[in-house]
């Protein structure tokens, strides 16, 4: 198995709030995150992608198709936003890092395949690095796989 990485970078701004929490308990919780104002930062963003390596082309994935997915279903939609507004992607769900995270791997495996000339290849990781402290990664278990026919 190997393994291609693709990074990326998008800005967005987002506040850590949960209406079903009091203001009291947002703060505790979330801290200076829970500024009514919001902030933002600089996401790096990796990709990466499980498969053999294709006897014809020597590659594991398409980069043209993976960068056109990544495009579409993550940058467009999250690049310069405000995460909070975006309610397709955090609808009822406080836009922490984590959350993004999973809903970054949700959009793109909802698209997934990208290209068929590597049916065997699958989407393995996200990673979203928030801060140069602080980076969150989503695997799906491998069983998640078989059961989906992936």
């Amino acid at each position: 198995m190997l393994y291609l990485t693709r990074r990326y970078r998008f800005s967005a701004a987002h506040r850590l709030y949960n209406d079903a929490l009091t203001a009291e308990e947002n703060a505790r919780v979330y801290g200076k995150c829970a500024n009514p104002y919001g902030h933002g930062h600089n996401y790096v963003l990796e990709i990466a992608v499980a498969g053999p390596l294709d006897p014809a082309t020597g590659m594991v994935y398409d980069l043209a198709a993976l960068d056109q997915l990544v495009q579409r279903e993550v940058l467009e939609r999250l690049d310069e936003s405000y995460l909070n507004q975006q309610e397709d992607v955090f609808h009822h769900l406080v836009p922490t890092s984590e959350n993004l995270c999973l809903a970054i791997f949700n959009l793109l495996s909802a698209e997934w395949p990208a290209n068929g000339r590597f049916p065997q290849a699958k989407l393995h990781r996200v990673r979203v690095e928030e801060t140069n402290s602080n980076f969150f990664e989503y695997e799906e278990p491998a069983h998640e796989n078989s059961r989906k026919g992936k």
